[in-house]
């Protein structure tokens, strides 16, 4: 009698693709929160156990269907730590530790096509405010009514400041030293996140 195998079988690279496919159309139209694994498992023509054996959880799968190299889960912990005082500075030193890493290549791959197509903006503005916005605005004691517009605008300086970054390498932003900028931005950003609103 032969020792039966363990571990994960190797899986079908067309099935894998499949619910790729269908994943990426899934959250582009219906957003994160919409797009539930039963309804992209029926568009794959698989059934859910199988999208949960591929990919684990929603946002493991999502994070596949954008590609993202990180995993914000496990990095924004540090950056709500410290409380909601130095929030910004945390979040935009987080981002650049991201952005200059080696994952950083495939983050600039990502902004470049989300410049370009719009199914790559939908799913990189899904990914910035389920995965990382609304996780930090969250854990601040906030007025509800206000997260949209904090979020946004905490939004527009860290894809902001990658597009100047990495993308078009305004200098001297291009080549400045990590803490400069967080120096410069973070304070920015804490407003954006904890301080007044305009009327």
């Amino acid at each position: 009698m032969r020792a039966r195998r363990t571990g994960r079988r190797p899986g079908n690279p067309d099935t894998r693709e499949s619910i790729l496919a269908a994943a990426r159309t899934a959250f582009a139209e219906r957003g994160f929160d919409a797009a539930s694994i039963r309804v992209i498992a029926t568009a794959a023509g698989v059934d859910p156990a199988l999208v949960h054996h591929y990919f684990g959880t929603k946002e493991e799968l999502f994070r596949a269907t954008v590609e993202i190299p990180v995993d914000p889960a496990e990095l924004l912990p540090g950056v709500l730590a410290g409380g909601p005082d130095g929030v910004g500075e945390r979040l935009v030193r987080t981002f650049l530790g991201v952005w200059d890493s080696p994952a950083g290549a495939a983050a600039v791959a990502l902004l470049r096509s989300a410049v370009n197509n719009e199914w790559s903006a939908r799913l990189l503005r899904e990914f910035l405010v389920t995965q990382v916005l609304r996780r930090v605005l969250d854990r601040l004691d906030l007025d509800p009514a206000e997260l949209p517009l904090r979020g946004a605008l905490v939004g527009t300086q860290l894809a902001g400041l990658a597009m100047m970054r990495y993308v078009i390498r305004l200098e001297p932003v291009a080549s400045a030293d990590p803490e400069t900028l967080v120096a410069a931005i973070g304070p920015t950003v804490q407003r954006y996140l904890t301080g007044p609103l305009p009327a």
